[in-house]
């Protein structure tokens, strides 16, 4: 069969339209031979997300932003987008818009919810913002700001305070106490110097009382060890028996037993040898004042002096 030349015209003119709907739709990101769902959500602010944006489920891209239009005179937005996955969701999912950081732009993620109702392509699905990085990053700055501009406020109020309570003469005393502190400071560091060419010009000396405290040691050590070997139990029975016997001898000086007993605690005993040490004393002075008395050797018949009488001394 022979097409005339205007069939031919109208087949080119048709596959030419067809191809020029096919690229103006493939340049657009829709695909007319895909099988891929179409969703619609709404928003006041869509916070910078643009076509062509990730569509995401559970972090795993499953589509892409295909159209944001002006929904009213209000200025709501529509925004179209398309899922390739299979994976199905409830109609009450909520397509939330999140991310945006200093490199990469927003995204959209579907927050798979119970129902008993599934998405199909061309529904509406609830909408929502989360909070983006560069949100976040300035709700933890905002109170460090605040902080930072308190201190700073404070600071600056305490060096005014600081201005009006220095006068001159009081920044002049200041700096004085300042150059004494140098000068204590450089006084530190010569007796530091002093102190540690003292050490290295005693270090033989240091050594040996060292050596010699730990010679002491060791004999203090010998020295515990032999206290530890003696028969601490024996020496304490030992001091047992001698506290008993002190015991008895003073149970019995304070009886009238045994001559020590009733000497004393007799007071007769104790008169007796009174007087008598009182006449001994008596015979005593008698001699020394009287010797011709007691020894006389007299070859022509020497006369005899005055009898002297002896003072009781005693009394």
């Amino acid at each position: 069969m022979k097409l005339s030349n205007e069939v031919k015209t109208a087949l080119l003119g048709i596959v030419a339209i067809a191809l020029l709907i096919f690229g103006y739709s493939f340049l657009k990101g829709k695909n007319p031979f895909s099988s891929d769902r179409i969703f619609y959500a709404k928003y006041d602010n869509v916070e910078g997300l643009t076509k062509s944006s990730a569509v995401t489920i559970n972090g795993f891209q499953v589509g892409s932003v295909t159209d944001i239009t002006f929904l009213n005179a209000s200025g709501k937005l529509l925004v179209k987008m398309n899922v390739k996955d299979e994976f199905q969701f409830s109609k009450q999912s909520v397509a939330r818009i999140y991310g945006g950081n200093l490199i990469g732009g927003k995204s959209i993620e579907i927050i798979p919810e119970e129902g008993k109702q599934l998405a199909v392509s061309e529904d509406t699905l609830k909408s929502a913002v989360g909070d983006g990085l560069l949100e976040l990053v300035n709700e933890r700055l905002t109170p460090l700001q605040q902080k930072i501009e308190s201190a700073v406020s404070n600071a600056d109020s305490l060096l005014i305070g600081m201005n009006n309570i220095l006068d001159a003469k009081a920044q002049k005393s200041i700096k004085s106490s300042i150059a004494s502190l140098n000068t204590t400071m450089s006084s530190f560091n010569n007796s530091a110097k002093s102190i540690e060419h003292l050490l290295a010009s005693n270090t033989g000396k240091l050594n040996n009382t060292f050596t010699n405290l730990e010679e002491t040691t060791g004999n203090f050590q010998k020295f515990s060890d032999t206290l530890a070997q003696v028969n601490v139990n024996g020496l304490i029975a030992e001091i047992q028996e001698i506290a008993t016997n002190f015991k008895e001898i003073s149970e019995k000086l304070n009886t009238k037993e045994g001559t020590v007993g009733k000497l004393l605690n007799d007071d007769k005993i104790y008169d007796n040898l009174d007087r008598a040490t009182r006449q001994l004393d008596l015979l005593l002075q008698d001699v020394k004042l009287n010797p011709k008395r007691y020894v006389h050797f007299s070859v022509f018949g020497k006369k005899q002096k005055q009898y002297t009488k002896p003072e009781d001394s005693l009394k």
